[in-house]
């Protein structure tokens, strides 16, 4: 490794610097200003910087898939912000063979177990395979997000002959890698057989091929298809002896290699992985140095999404949350913040999370425009810069009136069934708020949410003894209520029955029944959503403290 550069320790990427604004102040910025500096100490060009990242396409593509991409990308701007020539290339694994079916998808793939999933058909029937309709739809999410990428298929970069010399050399090093593997993995299948998974041409599966030979004259490895077990499961082979050629599609690099390869072909610079492949990207450092002349990429190593109960979201498991499904609900801004905002720590991510992430969204909007001060210059320049990157350094012009999300869900609730959006409006204009474009597209989507997820999750707010009392008290008038401004003074009474300040007492309201410090006129919100509704909250916060 050239210095420290390869480390992955993250943040306090540079821990040698002063603690000064790089860039725009986030840990992109960082990294794209720690690359550069790495490249030229190795004395590479600097014309084109390239990140990569790689998709999957064995599933249906969740957001933690989307976040490799994304972040590469973001890197590559931060790299432009920079002065520098840079490029995201997003690699699709397409030769990858179906380990087992996806939970909910149809029990027919079966038969097409552990054939490269470029040659499945679609089971939807609406692209030219199973890979295609995976990959479309990450590329679908990646797209309305605005990430722009360049494209690469694995069975397309196979086929063009683009890694036969870097296979090539892998396969005239096979025994020294399997060793090496051996040594930094514990794996020792790579002694027995070469680095290289062919298609077999009388089943066409790739896994049950081993690789036994290797011919440098004709570039062609020889294989047996004898079986192989997978995750518990073991695969008949069909028994089929023969030869596949480097310079095409016949077969592909197993992964403790094919990233070395990848990296010396397409001469990438960056590239983030998982703490899953770890092993991995160890073995594929070590080759791409010795065995390809190839400083491998500067990495960064980065967590799981994990679901409520803990699990980390797998195509295979089904708990997958897929980018579509957050884009029902929150604009793209807000996925881009979840994904821009760290790269470390594993993360709970659930529907739930959504609310929170469109309201934090306008509230670096407020510090990016001016109207909340920071006083910390250094968290100051990572909040702006975070508002930036979620709008891939294309911010709006003017900042958006900023409606609670969970205002809209609690109005949604109990608006008349197919009249939420004009029942809706004319309460947020009644409260003074001023509608725009953006404001409706959150409207629209908190719609969605209110429909299908209920009510936004509150977290419990802490209570003394005094607010209890007060809200007791409050209770109690609620019900005798005739109207908006009944309510409004019931909050005066409470509070002052109580010893409390009437300021400091609508606040601690406004926590309970938004998740916020401040909102609209307070007594006419609540009469908006009913009596009902308001005391069912109200009793909610007291037996959650």
């Amino acid at each position: 490794m050239a210095g420290n550069a390869n480390r992955g320790c993250f943040p306090g990427i540079l821990p040698d610097m002063p603690r000064k604004i790089i860039g725009h102040g986030t840990w992109m910025d960082k990294v794209a200003a720690e690359l550069i500096e790495r490249e030229k100490k190795l004395g590479r060009s600097l014309d084109v910087i390239r990140a990569e990242s790689g998709l999957g396409a064995s599933g249906i593509p969740h957001i933690g898939s989307m976040a490799d991409a994304v972040r590469a990308y973001g890197v590559t701007l931060a790299l432009k912000e920079l002065g520098y020539n840079s490029e995201c290339i997003a690699f699709t694994d397409d030769m990858d063979g179906l380990r087992r079916v996806p939970a909910g998808m149809p029990r027919e793939l079966e038969e097409y177990l552990l054939k490269p999933v470029s040659s499945i058909p679609d089971p939807y029937g609406c692209h030219e395979s199973f890979a295609a309709h995976m990959s479309g739809m990450l590329k679908d999410g990646l797209e309305k997000a605005g990430i722009e990428c360049k494209y690469l298929s694995g069975r397309q970069t196979y086929a063009s002959g683009l890694l036969s010399e870097e296979i090539h050399k892998i396969l005239m090093s096979a025994r020294i890698i399997g060793e090496k593997i051996e040594e930094l993995t514990g794996q020792t299948k790579f002694k027995q057989m070469l680095p290289y998974f062919a298609v077999c041409k009388s089943c066409g599966r790739i896994y049950t091929t081993q690789a036994y030979e290797y011919d440098p004259e004709r570039r062609v490895v020889k294989y047996r298809c004898v079986g192989v077990e997978v995750r518990g499961r073991y695969f008949e082979g069909c028994g089929y002896e023969g030869e596949a050629d480097i310079r095409r599609d016949d077969g592909k690099l197993a992964w403790k290699t094919e990233f070395a390869a990848r990296w010396a072909a397409l001469d990438i610079r960056f590239e983030a992985y998982g703490k899953d492949i770890a092993d991995s990207v160890k073995v594929n450092d070590w080759i791409s140095r010795e065995i390809l002349g190839f400083e491998p990429p500067m990495h960064v190593r980065y967590e799981m999404f994990l679901d409520a109960s803990g699990r980390k979201i797998s195509k295979s498991l089904g708990n997958v949350f897929t980018p579509q499904l957050w884009y029902k609900y929150g604009v793209p801004q807000s996925l881009l913040l979840l994904l821009f905002k760290r790269a470390v720590g594993t993360r709970v991510l659930t529907l739930h999370t959504i609310p929170r992430l469109m309201d934090e969204l306008d509230y670096l909007e407020d510090v990016y425009f001016g109207k909340v001060r920071v006083d910390n210059e250094l968290e100051m320049a990572k909040l702006r810069g975070l508002y930036l990157y979620s709008h891939l350094l294309r911010p709006p012009e003017k900042p958006s009136p900023h409606v609670p999300y969970s205002l809209i869900v609690e109005l949604a609730l109990v608006a008349p069934d197919g009249k939420e959006l004009e029942f809706i409006v004319t309460r947020l204009r009644r409260y003074g708020y001023e509608l725009d474009e953006r404001t409706m597209e959150k409207i629209r989507l908190a719609i969605n949410y209110a429909r299908d997820l209920g009510a936004v999750e509150r977290k419990p707010v802490e209570l003394s003894e005094e607010e209890r009392k007060a809200i007791g008290e409050l209770m109690e008038l609620i019900k005798a209520s005739q109207n908006g401004e009944d309510i409004q003074s019931a909050i005066f009474q409470a509070a002052r029955s109580a010893g409390l300040s009437p300021r400091e007492f609508f606040k601690k309201l406004y926590l309970i029944f938004l998740g916020r410090e401040s909102g609209p006129r307070l007594g006419a919100f609540l009469w908006d959503l009913g009596k009902d509704r308001a005391l069912e909250i109200l009793r909610s916060s007291l037996q959650q403290t």
